[in-house]
């Protein structure tokens, strides 16, 4: 009975390392699905908080607005953001704090109900864009496969953008625009836990 169960326990140990060896390449940077370059950079974009939250953020605020901050950030924001991933694909360093200040920035101003002009509004989309395009293309390297990854994030970034925006542009209910608020601050309170944890870990 002993022997058995000795023999039963090699046996997943065998099978556990058989499986741990026999995995695929690890991607450092860009998720990889199998399904071409412009699904891996769709995937990058929703499977990354630091990405997905600040574009959430800034349609959410674009929202709040109205309908022509709406349409500004859903054409403003993806093309920045392509132009800045084309920027950062020579570039090697990924070190950065900047996740942690969108999160409080973009939050607080949610939170603000910031009444911003149609210039600073576009001014700001732009800049997020640029920023969060270049530290996508980080590490990318220049390839044509590259450039058609950077197409899905700017797509994926698009329709969030529209979807989020019109959403909140739909809301007339005074509770309801509270409730977009409520969510600006937690994004703005994770900001702050971010940005904790990177100073703690310098």
């Amino acid at each position: 009975m002993k022997g058995a169960n000795v023999l039963r326990m090699r046996t997943r140990v065998v099978a556990v390392l058989a499986v741990a060896l026999g995995c695929g390449p690890a991607e450092a940077h860009l998720n990889a699905t199998g399904m071409g370059p412009i699904y891996d950079g769709l995937v990058h974009f929703l499977t990354s908080p630091e990405d997905l939250v600040p574009a959430l953020a800034l349609a959410m605020l674009a929202g709040l607005r109205g309908a022509p901050y709406g349409r500004r950030a859903m054409f403003v924001l993806p093309a920045a953001w392509l132009l800045g991933s084309f920027f950062g694909m020579s570039v090697v360093n990924t070190g950065t704090l900047w996740a942690s200040l969108w999160f409080l920035l973009l939050g607080g101003l949610v939170v603000a109900d910031a009444k911003l002009s149609p210039r600073s509004m576009t001014a700001l989309t732009a800049l997020l864009g640029l920023v969060h395009g270049y530290l996508n293309g980080m590490g990318m390297g220049v390839s044509a496969q590259a450039a058609v990854a950077a197409l899905g994030l700017a797509a994926a970034v698009f329709v969030l953008v529209v979807l989020a925006a019109a959403l909140v542009v739909r809301l007339r209910a005074p509770w309801t625009r509270i409730a977009v608020r409520v969510g600006g601050s937690w994004i703005a309170a994770s900001g702050l836990l971010m940005l904790g944890w990177s100073v703690r870990g310098t």
